[in-house]
């Protein structure tokens, strides 16, 4: 049975308040990164570490706003995604603090790290790989593609998938034109999964419950994506 645990860290000049999940067991293990999307740490990305501590990972759910809990207040929360979207090494000072707490845990195993990301999420663990950081996989759910530093994408030394929703309104074909060149350009080992009929949040089955338009679980893309990130976890975390 897996062990629960709230983790206070320090990053951004604030208490980030993560969830933490470590299997049964003493042994060290392969660990995940997880961030959640832009509005903050909501229950369905703290729920998240639990399923895998069950499959045998170690699982951090990162928090990147502070207090472990998402915005209520939707200026607050832009303003928020502005400040930190508008400087890419203050998004990846983020990103480091949630990979070294993570790393602090120690039956975590150093060697075999994975990174995942929901939304803009996805943007904090890509931007996190740019620096260079030894993570073997990097996965993004209905993913934001794009980078203000986009050449240092030559720095990611592990595997990336995106799992796309084909409809989603919020990811135009432009945006998956421009990471498929990025990643080329940079020599990267990728792949991108485009689930038809899915749109912006399809992993979330609370993802309309906001009535914002785009926003739709679906299913079918929700499973066969988390299959897909857990065989790359398989060719790379084994």
């Amino acid at each position: 049975m897996a062990t629960l645990s709230d983790l206070e860290y320090e990053a951004d000049g604030l208490v980030m308040v993560g969830r933490m999940a470590l299997p049964a067991g003493g042994e060290r293990v392969p660990a995940v990164l997880i961030a959640h999307g832009a509005p903050g740490l909501d229950d369905y990305c703290r729920s998240r570490p639990e399923l895998l501590a069950d499959l045998g990972y170690a699982a951090l759910a990162m928090d990147y706003h502070g207090g472990g809990r998402p915005y209520s207040d939707p200026s607050a929360l832009a303003a928020r995604l502005h400040d930190i979207n508008s400087d890419p090494d203050r998004l990846r000072a983020l990103g480091t603090a949630g990979l070294d707490a993570l790393l602090s845990q120690e039956r975590v195993d150093h060697t075999r790290i994975a990174a995942v990301g929901y939304c803009f999420g996805a943007v904090v663990v890509m931007e996190l790989a740019r620096t260079g950081a030894d993570i073997k996989a990097i996965v993004g759910f209905h993913p934001g593609l794009t980078s203000s530093r986009p050449e240092d994408s030559a720095n990611i030394v592990g595997r990336v998938l995106m799992c796309v929703g084909a409809d989603d309104p919020l990811v135009p074909i432009g945006d998956r034109a421009g990471f498929e060149e990025e990643m080329r350009a940079a020599g990267v080992d990728w792949q991108m999964n485009l689930y038809g009929g899915a749109k912006h949040r399809f992993t979330d089955p609370n993802a309309a419950a906001g009535g914002v338009p785009g926003l739709e679980y679906n299913h079918r893309a929700a499973e066969r994506s988390w299959r897909a990130m857990l065989d790359l976890f398989e060719e790379t975390l084994a």
